[in-house]
């Protein structure tokens, strides 16, 4: 590891010091200058002496300790409660009631109350500014984050509820997987349609089964609105109180085979494969570096101190940062001090940037449009064939269902309701819970794709349902997540209730598990950008160009269908060979052909009118922007966009001049041919 330092200098490589731990006799021999007892006191007794000198303490203190605000049970629970009665009616439905009390008590119980509440400032700040935020991991299952508006996913069974007289109607036995895969239909009492909802998750698997678990709420903000989330929690808790949670790097397996390998080479040394993988095993792990955390916020309650818990720094030592972080790496605090979850992400941005396209509210898209379900099993609703687009699905660019692993589940599934695009969520993000598990089962015919395991809830529910006790179906589930199989007591008692061989030989196979409420939230924001894509298709590609894709090939993508669809097959063609940049490249022309192949087009960029960092719809076609190109960054096209309002450029050497330009960027606008038959510079020739 020392050797591995100091870069390619061979005067700047370092030696080991001589700095290993000592045994007794070697410090002997170190003291030998003190004579025989002066070394044996030296070395042996002062030092029991002064270790027996130091009493036993604690680094860091043991309980949680979170931020307190007057009166968050109370507002926590008027919150819940009063959405509740405006959506089910003033006298709740037993069964909302229940929920409501079950996770108000354990909620409000541990304390967890300030959590929630911090929690939903941040989303009333983000949905008030305009944009969307999706929940991520298991917040989903609890019934109080949804009446307070952190989730937008309902955990109660599958439901239809009137949004005039709150009638409403539960399926509580397991018959319905989602509440918007519901038939549409009026309330019998007043005649208005019906609301659906209702995703059946339980809430044991947010706060465990005692509902002591301390809550990790991971909030989804858009990417460009991050910063002010981030931002607002130094307004509601003061600068002193906020950090972002630091993370420790360390040496990687493949950079430790590096070291050893530069070593041998330095050194000229042959070694066996299993000496080489010793050392390597014996540098992996090793701390290298600080970071931060990209959206990880501790909170400190104003009553104690940050050093209390740890030292804090500047990330790289950057004096001039905006944040402070944590020393030591949040896993080692993560039981005392709160953490917000405050993370960038593409979904949201995309929603904003087709709202405002648009002008349509994306909570009042339909979540079961029929049109739109059918993109999942072929792309014929988009008005094209497989061999035109090179796909089987409709779903190239649409969030979890675009990468070539799940359009393959796809192809062999054909999913056709929103409880069946959460299996596949579940099962495309879970460790061996599709492949060599759940699509045996299905290409067996043994069970339909609705009765496979697809995330970790469905345990739980399904074993209930079954007539196991919640406790023991908890136990199952947390055992089968974690990659821990069954015991031999459970598995007789899953017979005992009916519960199939295929069944208990899926749970033992599996190793990890995803939440369902994360998957329902995800498959929920899906669907709407699917909406898009299917009825306003222009719209959508300018946002997905705008805000997902990054390396562009624009060339190709303006001379049509046949020029891109040439460059892709040379791409596949290379196979693993190709180089990261030609693979998300590969994507963006994906998308490309569809388009053309939809009767859209691309235009070139125009130096008067193209943005700098935006794709812009004009009648059929998409104008892009400027950092679309090679080789022009967002700086460079912000400067193009900012100097052009002075007035038109008279030559190139203007334009290089206002636009603070560098010559390739120069040249690039050339050969794209953005600056026509401009003249190199402002003197006029006479002949």
């Amino acid at each position: 590891m020392i050797a591995s330092q100091g870069g390619a200098n061979p005067l700047n490589k370092q030696q080991l010091p001589k700095v290993h731990f000592k045994t007794t006799n070697e410090m002997l021999e170190e003291f030998r200058f003190l004579g025989e007892d002066g070394a044996k006191k030296a070395v042996i007794e002062a030092s029991q002496h002064i270790a027996n000198m130091i009493e036993e303490i604690h680094p860091i203190p043991d309980d949680l300790y979170t931020p307190k605000i007057e009166g968050a049970d109370q507002e926590m629970r008027d919150m819940s409660y009063n959405r509740a009665r405006r959506i089910y009616g003033d006298t709740l439905p037993e069964i909302v009631e229940a929920r409501l009390e079950k996770e108000l008590k354990s909620i409000i119980g541990h304390g967890f109350a300030v959590i929630y509440l911090i929690s939903q400032k941040l989303v009333k700040k983000s949905l008030n500014d305009g944009y969307l935020v999706g929940s991520r991991g298991s917040v989903g299952s609890s019934f109080v984050a949804t009446m307070t508006e952190i989730t937008e996913v309902n955990p109660l069974p599958p439901h239809y509820v009137c949004p005039k007289c709150h009638h409403s109607h539960f399926f509580d036995d397991g018959s319905v997987g989602s509440g918007f895969d519901l038939p549409d239909k009026d309330c019998p009492e007043c005649g208005t349609a019906y609301i659906k909802d209702g995703q059946d998750i339980p809430f044991e698997t947010f706060l465990g089964f005692k509902g002591d678990k301390v809550p990790d709420i991971d909030l989804n903000f858009s990417g460009a609105y991050q910063p002010r989330a981030h931002h607002y929690t130094k307004e509601l808790f003061g600068e002193e109180y906020v950090y972002r949670a630091g993370t420790i790097g360390t040496v990687a397996e493949k950079t430790a085979y590096g070291y050893v390998k530069g070593y041998q080479s330095d050194y000229n040394l042959m070694m066996r494969g299993a000496e080489i993988d010793r050392l390597v095993s014996g540098c992996t792990g090793v701390k290298r570096t600080t970071g931060q955390h990209p959206g990880g916020i501790i909170v400190v309650p104003d009553y104690m101190d940050i050093h209390d818990f740890c030292p804090i720094q500047f990330p790289a030592d950057d004096k001039n940062a905006e944040w402070k972080t944590t020393h030591f790496d949040f896993h080692s605090i993560h039981d005392n001090l709160l953490k917000l979850d405050i993370l960038g992400h593409d979904d949201p941005t995309v929603i904003r940037m087709l709202q405002d396209l648009s002008g349509i509210d994306p909570k009042t898209i339909p979540t079961d449009d029929p049109e739109v379900m059918k993109i999942f099993s072929g792309p014929d609703v988009l008005g094209v064939t497989e061999d035109q687009i090179m796909c089987k699905t409709g779903t190239l660019g649409i969030p979890e269902f675009g990468t070539r692993f799940v359009r393959q589940m796809l192809e062999e599934t054909k999913p056709s309701t929103f409880s069946e695009l959460v299996q596949i969520s579940g099962l495309s993000h879970g460790t061996d819970v599709w492949l060599n598990n759940a699509n045996e089962l299905i290409y067996e015919g043994i069970c339909e794709l609705k009765d496979v395991i697809g995330c970790r809830d469905d345990i739980m529910v399904y074993l209930i349902y079954k007539g196991l006790e919640p406790s023991l179906a908890f136990k199952i589930m947390e055992f089968v997540r974690k990659g821990k199989g069954l015991q031999p007591e459970w598995i007789e008692e899953m017979k005992k209730h009916d519960v199939p061989d295929w069944y208990i030989g899926s749970c033992q196979k599996i190793k990890y598990m995803f939440p369902k409420a994360h998957a329902a939230a995800y498959v929920l924001m899906a669907v709407r950008i699917a909406y898009f894509k299917v009825h306003h298709p222009i719209l959508y590609y300018a946002s997905y160009f705008t805000v997902r894709a990054d390396d562009f090939d624009l060339d190709t993508m303006i001379k049509g269908s046949s020029a891109i669809k040439a460059k892709i097959e040379e791409i596949n063609l290379k196979g693993l060979d190709a180089a990261p940049k030609e693979k998300a490249v590969l994507t963006v022309l994906e998308l490309a052909l569809e388009m053309c192949e939809r009767g859209f087009s691309f235009q070139k960029v125009d130096l008067y009118r193209s943005s700098a960092t935006e794709f812009q719809v004009e009648g059929t076609t998409l104008l892009p922007p400027f950092n679309a190109m090679t080789g022009v960054g967002t700086n460079a096209a912000l400067n193009i966009e900012k100097a052009r309002e002075a007035g038109e450029f008279l030559s190139k050497e203007d334009l290089q001049q206002r636009a603070k330009l560098t010559k390739t960027v120069l040249e690039h606008l050339d050969e794209h041919g953005c600056l026509g038959d401009m003249p190199d510079s402002n003197q006029l020739s006479l002949f």
